[in-house]
């Protein structure tokens, strides 16, 4: 029931590689600070073993995993309102990837209407732009994932039905988000840490859209609250303009996150 909705067109794939320009820096912040817990500061280089700092090299689903499944939602899929380029391509190997795990969280972009991170709700301002907000610099989006809308559904051949938690993000209407685990003041939590410590959860690992973006600073995010963490990077699509991929696998790799395809989980 939660991803059987159709894609709705609007806006191009172009839409969203010029909006990386503009969150570039942003997002580079968000990374370069990122470090492994303990504070060493020291280069984590993971492999595709997926091997973290003091973990186990296994990517193999053990019991205190879970699978975190970010944004894949109608309106960053191609003829989204925010499309990532073949970030339908993404669904297939999800699907598959989910049924190796026994805990599986959902997230979702989940804007209210005239949210402030939308060009359309400042006067004399175009989707794109940098405004200046109360916790920091803010790329202003086309309107996108707003709540109860065909774009901020999930893909409608998303199934992973197991799923025990749907975290939704970027309802307050002040405060953007792109981490499933802390909006973008760097101070609100959306809960997910505590509810994966409850559950026993020491690893997660980290799919969907869009890999420089979302992904990455959840997987950041990860290793910041005490997690082990791993990008699935084929269950994944970037948006990667003017190198912000590579920045980002670079931050990831340095705060101990590490990197695995598909083909060895599941």
């Amino acid at each position: 029931m939660l991803a059987r909705r159709a894609i709705v067109a609007a806006g191009t794939a172009a839409a969203a590689m010029a909006a990386t320009r503009a969150s570039a820096q942003a997002a580079g912040a968000q990374a370069s600070g990122a470090q492994a817990p303990g504070g060493t500061g020291a280069p984590a280089r993971a492999g595709a073993s997926g091997a973290q700092p003091g973990g186990d090299a296994s990517p193999r689903p053990r019991a205190g995993d879970a699978l975190l499944v970010v944004d894949v939602q109608n309106d960053f899929m191609p003829g989204g309102a925010l499309a990532v380029p073949r970030g339908d391509e993404v669904v297939p190997v999800i699907n598959r990837l989910a049924q190796a795990f026994r805990l599986a969280v959902l997230t979702q972009d989940w804007h209210v209407p005239g949210h402030s991170s939308f060009a359309s709700s400042h006067a004399d301002r175009k989707p794109f732009d940098v405004l200046k907000l109360a916790y920091g610099n803010q790329v202003l989006w086309p309107d996108h994932c707003v709540q109860g809308t065909e774009g901020a559904a999930l893909h409608r051949d998303l199934s992973v039905p197991h799923a025990q938690l749907v975290i939704r993000k970027g309802y307050n209407r002040d405060v953007d988000s792109y981490s499933a685990f802390i909006e973008a003041d760097r101070r609100t939590r959306t809960g997910l840490d505590a509810w994966l410590k409850a559950k026993g959860v020491r690893r997660v690992f980290c799919c969907g859209l869009a890999t420089d973006f979302c992904v990455a600073w959840t997987a950041l995010d990860a290793r910041r609250l005490g997690f082990e963490a791993i990008v699935v990077e084929d269950a994944c699509r970037a948006i990667d303009l003017d190198g912000s991929l590579a920045r980002a696998w670079d931050a990831m790799a340095r705060a101990g996150v590490g990197r695995v395809r598909a083909a060895a989980i599941a």
